[in-house]
């Protein structure tokens, strides 16, 4: 059995929550990028991973490296993706994957030519939870899909120069948070839905500080994404059907939900571990390279990043 090396680029926040987590038998941490080559060291050294590069090309033309995990911010995606797919890498990247459903076809485009596995670090479409749910819900138990509600508030200290509300680098609730809530919604829905409706809010330099938004497909399946950047909300998702409904804390990264059926009853289901989210999301990876799975999850994040475009069109009206 193959064992794979990965590469980083971009040693930022969640770089550090991947590397302190990372346990696969089949894949090791490899080799680290950054723009300084003291900020790679420090970061190597931190986790034992074996190779610092104080450049990202130095980092895509080691030809020992099977897989670059991205980890820049969101505006700087699509470039690396590309010179990464270019380089005979496969591609794990941060959410939002691209700012755009162009760059996101674009960049499939390039990893079907180069026969590459292309994939969004969404954890939502790796938890072990989410497909346990999928296959109770096939089973027609809670009957038909009717609304899902996706709450995501969080309060960032309102500082125009950091990345939440920094315009340069793609700052926004859309692209950071906005991700999660559409893709919590899109998971359950059973076809693709278009949007209604869609107001925003923006923050002082212009990028989305607040929204709400409507979504529905044409089973009538509807759900409602509100998101806050200027305002703490619980991570609570519902999902209602006819005969019952399900509530899951935490949405981004649950291993549990519970039911509510409507004469009373209710379940709870339990289904891997929150702690290892990003270790589910290296695992998928693996299995896909591999062909143990298909890659489902980048037809889903193809779909929340039009619906991202078309949230944004609806606020330029």
């Amino acid at each position: 059995m193959k064992k794979y090396n990965w590469g980083i680029i971009g040693l930022g926040e969640i770089a550090h929550q991947f590397a302190s987590g990372f346990e696969q038998e089949q894949s090791q941490l490899t080799a680290v990028a950054s723009r300084t080559k003291d900020k790679a060291q420090a970061f190597a050294e931190a986790y034992n991973i074996p190779t610092f590069y104080g450049s990202y090309e130095a980092l895509l033309a080691d030809e020992t490296i099977d897989i670059i995990y991205i980890a820049v911010p969101n505006k700087q995606h699509h470039s690396h993706i590309m010179q990464a797919l270019n380089a005979g890498k496969h591609v794990l990247c941060e959410k939002a994957i691209t700012m755009n459903s162009a760059e996101l076809i674009e960049a499939m485009a390039l990893a079907e030519e180069k026969q590459l596995i292309l994939a969004e670090a969404m954890t939502i479409f790796n938890m072990p939870l989410y497909n346990e749910l999928r296959h109770i819900i096939d089973t027609g138990k809670f009957g038909k899909l009717k609304m899902i509600q996706a709450p995501f508030g969080s309060y960032k200290e309102p500082d125009p120069k950091n990345r939440f509300f920094n315009p340069d680098l793609a700052g926004g609730a859309l692209l950071d948070i906005g991700t999660y809530a559409v893709s919590f919604a899109r998971w359950f829905l059973t076809e693709q839905p278009s949007v209604k409706a869609s107001v925003m809010e923006p923050f002082s330099t212009g990028v989305d500080e607040q929204s709400v938004t409507i979504l529905q497909n044409e089973k009538n399946e509807m759900a409602a994404v509100t998101l806050s950047f200027q305002s703490k909300a619980p991570k609570v998702g519902i999902v209602s059907f006819e005969n019952a409904y399900i509530t899951i804390t935490d949405y981004p990264r649950a291993d549990q939900a519970h039911v509510y059926f409507n004469d009373g009853t209710t379940e709870t289901v339990i289904s891997g571990s929150t702690d290892q989210a990003l270790n589910y999301e290296i695992q998928t990876m693996i299995d896909v390279i591999d062909g143990r799975t298909t890659n489902r999850s980048l037809f889903m994040t193809r779909d929340v990043i039009d619906l991202l475009d078309q949230m944004q069109q609806e606020w330029k009206k």
